[in-house]
């Protein structure tokens, strides 16, 4: 009796360790190594770093079963979520083009689709018309191309378009609709985007077909009259000073007026395009069909250099643009086999990715989001951060042990 006891304990402490211990994994991995992730974790608060992993397991029919854990995670702690927004607005322009289609059955000539051509014009002051697109096959912007541009190269422009189309309004009720309900998204990026402007979407037309001779459907000019989303976070003022151009000013930085999009909610959005069967009804994005799933899927893990329309140079756009977990730094190719649905922020100093990372060959998946704030001279907008020398090697080094404990927690436990 002694014997097998002893043989069963050796099992657990050697190859069946990654499936039989206790607990948290991912605080056992970032505490493992020191010299890793110790400059970060000695000091977690004023780096605002926050991670939530999830083991993904298939049953015997191969439905996918979640586990998270959790590092920091603060729904209430602020970060500039940046370019992670893109990812909701994305579904959510997919999800108007069906319910235009709904509402207007049988009253339009034809349906309208994410490649329908379209013409944006202007109604406010800094908007901008857009009646070209040279990166398109046919130079006419769609709004399949801008969700392909902000799905490969997280392009701003694209994702501004997307924000006009669907607008703020019904932007705030639908991510209200999927119980997001601490996420707010009110602005446009990169282009000073503030009240009353952020308020105010551009008129739509779209045409039938590439001669734009005949209107397929017009969506006019809105304006949002609604209290914009409270804003139900902490720690708000960030750094001691900032950069307005030329001007500094020796104060925080105050984040009161911008998007927030918390990471927990980051990873709810992402698993709900991914797994939509495996998340509870209210968090589905309902309107969206089997193809717009496949549409994203195909543009969330696809290197730029394979797209054709829009074109990108593998130079300048290497396979782990854009894919900081596990790959982010220099360029370079990702590891053999595996793919990385994900979508990045990166501005302010702040970091953050939110992927889905799969290894079919080796039986390996997981959802991993992360955020971290890299900035040691306190100065916001000043473009010295920290990105290259701290936030992509944690971001990297963090992806990796994540990855190589799914490695051995996938072996087969010795008997």
């Amino acid at each position: 009796m002694r014997a097998v006891f002893l043989c069963l304990l050796l099992a657990l402490l050697t190859g069946g360790m990654a499936h039989a211990q206790p607990g948290n994994p991912l605080r056992r991995l970032l505490r493992a190594d020191t010299m890793q992730f110790g400059r970060v974790l000695r000091h977690p608060a004023a780096y605002r770093v926050q991670v939530l992993y999830t083991q993904i397991r298939r049953d015997a029919r191969g439905r996918p079963h979640f586990r998270s854990y959790g590092y920091r995670v603060r729904p209430r702690e602020y970060f500039y979520p940046a370019s992670t927004v893109k990812l909701p607005v994305v579904a959510l322009a997919l999800e108007k083009i069906n319910s235009i289609n709904q509402v207007w059955d049988g009253h339009l000539p034809l349906q309208l689709t994410r490649e329908s051509p379209l013409q944006i014009d202007s109604a406010f002051a800094g908007q901008m018309r857009v009646v070209a697109d040279s990166s398109a096959h046919n130079g006419l912007p769609t709004l399949g191309n801008y969700v392909r541009k902000v799905l490969l190269v997280s392009d701003n422009d694209a994702y501004n378009r997307l924000y006009e189309f669907v607008g703020q309004a019904d932007i705030a009720q639908a991510l209200r609709g999927h119980g997001l309900h601490r996420t707010r998204i009110i602005s446009r990026l990169s282009v000073g985007d503030r009240e009353p402007g952020s308020r105010h979407t551009n008129p739509f037309t779209f045409f039938i077909d590439s001669t734009r001779r005949q209107v397929l459907y017009r969506q006019p000019a809105a304006y949002n009259p609604a209290p914009l989303p409270p804003l139900r976070a902490t720690r708000l003022r960030v750094g001691h000073a900032w950069q307005d151009g030329s001007q500094r000013i020796n104060q925080p930085f105050d984040f009161t007026n911008k998007n927030f999009f918390p990471l927990r909610a980051q990873q709810q959005v992402l698993r709900a395009l991914l797994f939509p069967e495996a998340v509870p009804r209210r968090q589905r994005f309902k309107g969206l069909r089997a193809d717009d799933y496949q549409f994203l899927r195909r543009y969330l893990s696809l290197p730029p250099r394979q797209s054709q329309y829009p074109a990108y140079d593998s130079v300048a756009y290497p396979d782990n643009y854009a894919k900081f977990l596990l790959a982010g730094g220099a360029p370079a190719a990702l590891p053999a086999g595996v793919r990385i649905y994900n979508k990045i922020g990166q501005a302010y100093g702040f970091l953050i990715d939110n992927a889905y990372i799969a290894d079919e060959a080796h039986g390996v998946e997981f959802l991993l989001s992360a955020v971290i704030y890299v900035n040691a001279d306190g100065v916001l907008n000043d473009d010295h951060y920290d990105y290259d020398t701290i936030g992509f090697p944690f971001l990297r080094d963090l992806g990796r042990a994540v990855y190589e404990w799914e490695l051995r927690r996938k072996q087969p436990v010795s008997r």
